[in-house]
């Protein structure tokens, strides 16, 4: 037995709920921006979040609504990606709170920055990864647009790295799930693809 439901039939804000409670385990983007004037650093999660390309390399997130980070990037063109750790859950909470535009978060919530090395719009020190991005393009799909950044460049802290690569147990990644909850990653399991095979000739 299944419940259905219709998009046309039930209250929006039911259906974003039922489906950001099912499309879980979400990544976050904690996205830094910077006010055209230059004076306020905007930081804030989107939930919404994953790679468009990997040739050239694009991601992407969505802002529901028009919020600071889209309009600081459509203003100025960059914005930079920083990794959500574990560890940081309190900071990136408090960096969903609706500040004034004129208010940054880095300040209101007491996040030490640091500069990029491409951009204008700073990174967060404490993050273990940042990808500094360009804006490529966005898309408006009803009430959201999806913003498409080009990484220019990333930065990986050192201790996160095993063989030259980002690990995860290091990482130690936060995701967003349904209402109020987050997740950790809890167990990892490995599973190599399986190649496919032409049957042998008989």
């Amino acid at each position: 037995m299944r419940v259905d439901y219709s998009p046309a039939s039930v209250d929006p804000g039911f259906f974003y709920h039922l489906l950001t409670a099912v499309v879980v385990p979400r990544p976050i983007a904690w996205v830094s921006t910077l006010s055209p004037d230059g004076r306020t650093a905007n930081l804030a999660p989107h939930s919404f979040f994953t790679v468009s390309s990997a040739r050239p390399p694009v991601v992407q997130f969505t802002s529901v609504g028009r919020k600071d980070s889209l309009r600081n990037v459509e203003d100025t063109g960059e914005f930079v990606v920083n990794f959500a750790p574990e560890p940081l859950l309190a900071q990136i909470n408090a960096t969903a709170t609706d500040f004034p535009r004129h208010e940054g978060e880095f300040d209101a919530v007491g996040i030490e920055r640091e500069p990029s090395l491409r951009l204008k719009p700073p990174r967060v020190a404490a993050s273990p990864v940042a990808l500094e991005c360009t804006l490529h393009s966005t898309l408006r799909l009803g009430d959201s647009t999806v913003v498409f950044g080009q990484v220019v460049h990333a930065a990986v802290r050192e201790d996160v790295l095993v063989d030259g690569r980002p690990d995860i147990t290091l990482l130690r990644p936060l995701a967003r799930l349904g209402g109020n909850e987050w997740s950790t990653i809890g167990k990892v399991r490995k599973a190599a693809r399986i190649p496919y095979r032409e049957p042998a000739a008989g």
